[in-house]
């Protein structure tokens, strides 16, 4: 079966003019020099500090359409990041307009076919569509799937509040280390190189309805991280990854155990 699900917590900014791609690509965690038409790419704006403010994806436009590209993003904040990219335009020939294309994920058989974007996150997520197709399914429905996989979403990583790698985003296609200068590239691109990776989002289980979030993770009497979103039996959590290991966690009083996805090593 193939499920389709309007994101309506998603909106699209399309971005055009001789300049977008260069323009894109220094700000960008993510290499679009090399984005294809009908190519779709993961990726986030840091701030100069190396902290996430927004995230996005970048879909290269197809036959058809002009030249350019899609940036598919958090809906209540495309004003904003809009008025941040004008900011950072200067004298590049780029427009940049709030677009009503929606956005759909879809899942399960069928994800590849016209109009279809690949997710480049995990194959398991489908892919997504800019256009108006029928939905059998709201955005709840895709929200289990993404939590089922154990992949992190806008909710859970806030707003300059967490590094990209902490959020996962150099395991699912999310940061090129390789493509040159970026805001927020140096603490990046640091923090891979050496290997200080202390935290990551992880998915944790328990019974019954999840933990406020917030709410502690504890090891013993240690605060080993905290929770983020999640459903019944299950939540992500931002977790020290030097104090889960072999330990017996706690939230509110309750036992939580760690899964670690075949995704993360």
């Amino acid at each position: 079966m193939t499920t389709t699900a309007r994101l309506t917590s998603r909106a699209v900014i399309a971005v055009s003019g001789p300049d977008w791609r260069s323009f894109l690509q220094g700000l960008l965690t993510q290499d679009v020099e090399t984005l294809a038409p009908g190519e779709l790419r993961f990726a986030g704006l840091l701030t100069p500090q190396g902290k996430l403010l927004y995230d996005l994806f970048v879909a290269g436009t197809t036959k058809g359409m002009e030249d350019g590209a899609l940036l598919d993003v958090q809906a209540d904040q495309r004003d904003a990041l809009i008025q941040r990219l004008t900011i950072y335009r200067l004298r590049a020939k780029v427009t940049l307009e709030a677009s009503d294309h929606p956005v759909l994920a879809v899942f399960g058989d069928e994800t590849v076919g016209p109009g279809l974007y690949v997710d480049p996150r995990l194959p398991a997520l489908g892919a997504r569509a800019y256009d108006e197709r029928p939905a059998n399914a709201d955005e709840d429905t895709y929200d289990a799937h993404r939590l089922a996989l154990a992949v992190p979403g806008p909710a859970d990583w806030g707003q300059e509040k967490t590094y990209p790698i902490e959020a996962n985003f150099d395991l699912l296609a999310g940061i090129d280390f390789k493509k040159g200068c970026f805001v927020g590239q140096e603490t990046t691109s640091r923090m891979k190189r050496r290997g200080t990776i202390k935290n990551r989002m992880l998915p944790i289980t328990f019974e019954g309805p999840p933990p406020s979030i917030g709410a502690e993770v504890l090891a013993g009497e240690l605060r080993a991280g905290e929770v983020l979103s999640g459903r019944n039996g299950r939540a992500l959590a931002l977790l020290r990854l030097d104090r889960i290991d072999g330990a017996a966690l706690t939230v509110e009083g309750r036992p939580v155990q760690v899964e670690r996805p075949d995704w993360i090593a």
